[in-house]
């Protein structure tokens, strides 16, 4: 019986001498077998601690010599065991929740004297360096020849960069890796996430930079990397969109797009309201959906996309009069903030209320509306702005939607006001 964890041996004799003990755990191998005892010639079960520094180990007998175990943060891998001679007490953490519940239920049975046949008793012998080993938390692989075929990645990793090793796809055997936070697959070839990356549930950065990818998914964006993506690098690949559902990701606070094919950014992109560097340039954009104006950035990049300036006389309308009893009643659901979802309405109808446009008048607009582009100083959402042209210019089109032909005659008359002034 083994247990691989962080072990602090406190002496309990230690403050009435005015001492401390040093409050610092290392890590351990702690085993529990049959020793012969010299003195008395009969065996008995032993626990043994093994460190680093002392790797030949530390043995305590088990029967009759615990005080008390302390295990209320047992499932967070920590537990104290109280020996009773020595007067030490054992503090155990950064342990496997089973395994540990596992070794304690063993050191109870010698503790009692029970019959221990049944478990699986270790033998007692000095451990290797590679077993006391602290945890590998940061592995950096940039060469295909240093990449791990016959071994897998060491299970603690919190930092992973595997790059310029013509990856094809995602290695499977780093998805199992759940304590990492940060994964650079950058230089690489891979032209397709898998849907599993979500599982990662610690992961804060995810750097893809100079791949193939040529899709986003919705199921990444619909995963538990909502509640901890905050930088994400996606430049140069073959991006064309993203999902509309890429708004759920709202811990961003770093999006780099640069370098794909994008022609437009997701509609409900004002919804990432941590996002403050956004970089986007040298892409297909020839227009910002309505929403980017609520965004709140400290820098943004657009640079090298294709803008012209609009035309508010230039437009689209989708209506028709009078309006469809669906169109009044989706707009109602959205003005009045009615709760909504699929346990409610279809999913269609759904997908129609999520990308739904907000008119000049404040009011709402989902399937039907008059659609023009209008300019705005990208310093309105941006303390600090890359020119978007070679000219020095920081202006762009964003769209602007109106609810009906009155508000869109409204628009057009303040537009001339200002233009006659």
């Amino acid at each position: 019986m083994k247990l691989q964890c962080d072990v602090e041996v406190v002496n309990r004799m230690l403050p009435s001498f005015g001492m401390k003990n040093r409050g610092k755990g290392a890590r351990a191998v702690l085993s529990i077998g049959k020793h012969l005892d010299k003195t008395t010639q009969r065996t008995s079960v032993y626990m043994i601690i093994c460190t680093a520094k002392d790797r030949t180990g530390s043995k305590y007998k088990l029967k009759d010599n615990i005080e008390k175990f302390f295990t209320r943060f047992v499932e967070e891998g920590k537990a104290t065991i109280r020996i009773k001679e020595p007067a030490i007490d054992i503090c155990l953490s950064k342990a496997d929740a089973n395994s540990l519940k596992s070794f304690l239920f063993a050191a109870r049975l010698a503790d009692r004297g029970s019959d221990t046949s049944s478990l699986p008793l270790a033998t007692l012998t000095p451990v290797r360096a590679r077993d006391v080993e602290k945890p590998k938390k940061k592995l950096t692989i940039v060469s295909k020849k240093d990449y791990p075929l016959a071994s897998s990645f060491p299970y603690s990793l919190e930092q992973l960069q595997v790059s310029y090793c013509k990856l094809s796809r995602v290695d499977m055997r780093m998805l199992s890796l759940k304590a990492l936070r940060k994964l650079d697959l950058s230089n690489n070839h891979i032209k397709k996430l898998p849907a599993t990356i979500g599982d990662l549930g610690c992961l804060a950065e995810l750097i893809l930079h100079n791949n193939q990818l040529e899709s986003f998914s919705e199921a990444l964006c619909l995963s538990t990397l909502q509640r901890t993506l905050q930088h994400l690098d996606l430049s140069q690949n073959r991006l064309k969109g993203l999902p509309s559902q890429f708004s759920q990701l709202r811990e961003l606070v770093n999006l780099k797009l640069d370098d794909n094919k994008l022609q437009w950014l997701p509609f409900r992109v004002g919804r990432l309201s941590k996002l403050r560097f956004l970089s986007a340039a040298h892409n297909q954009l020839a227009l910002l959906p309505g929403d980017f104006r609520r965004l709140s950035l400290e820098n943004l990049d657009l640079f090298g996309n294709p803008f012209a300036p609009p035309n508010p006389l230039d437009h689209s309308i989708h209506l028709t009069f009078p309006l469809s009893l669906q169109e009044l009643a989706s707009r109602a659901v959205v003005n009045l903030r009615v709760p909504y979802g699929p346990q409610h309405l279809p999913a269609h109808l759904c997908r129609d209320l999520e990308v739904s446009k907000a008119c000049d008048c404040g009011g709402a607009c989902v399937s039907f509306f008059i659609q023009t582009a209008v300019s705005m100083n990208l310093h309105q959402v941006s303390h600090t702005v890359v020119l978007v042209d070679d000219m020095g210019g920081t202006e762009a089109p964003v769209q602007q939607h109106f609810c009906s032909l009155s508000c869109y005659s409204q628009f057009l008359d303040n537009c001339l006001q200002r233009g006659g002034r």
